[in-house]
């Protein structure tokens, strides 16, 4: 029940799958650096929770950029592994913060590298 002006106001707010489904491909994209149209987004229950699985491609520099400055692996948040990882608590928290759904997790798989000569993708 919420509050307003006072009251108790009885009823329920549902989110649709649809809706969380686009929230979290937003938060994937932006912590992987990719269009959110790159990245799907799967549901299942986790013993009442919201599991979170995402199939999405990451973003990396050029391979002739990091010859040239191999701090470019940097400038992009260090290696895949370690990007992957921590995009892992910062989708969940962002789907969080968005949805108010409480995940028990997110799994990402890399199905692909989108190659970016840009800046930082954090």
């Amino acid at each position: 029940m919420s509050v307003a002006a006072g009251r108790l106001l009885a009823g329920h707010n549902r989110i649709s799958t649809q809706a969380l489904t686009s929230v979290a491909r937003a938060a994937a994209a932006e912590a992987l650096g990719v269009p959110p149209q790159d990245v799907r987004a799967d549901w299942t229950d986790d013993d009442g929770l919201l599991a979170l699985s995402l199939v999405t491609p990451i973003a990396v520099p050029s391979l002739t950029s990091v010859l040239r400055d191999p701090a470019r692996v940097a400038g992009f948040g260090g290696p895949i592994w370690d990007r992957a990882v921590a995009a892992k608590a910062r989708i969940l928290q962002r789907v969080t913060e968005l949805s108010g759904a409480q995940l028990s997790r997110v799994d990402i798989r890399i199905s692909g590298a989108s190659v970016s000569d840009g800046g930082r993708v954090r």
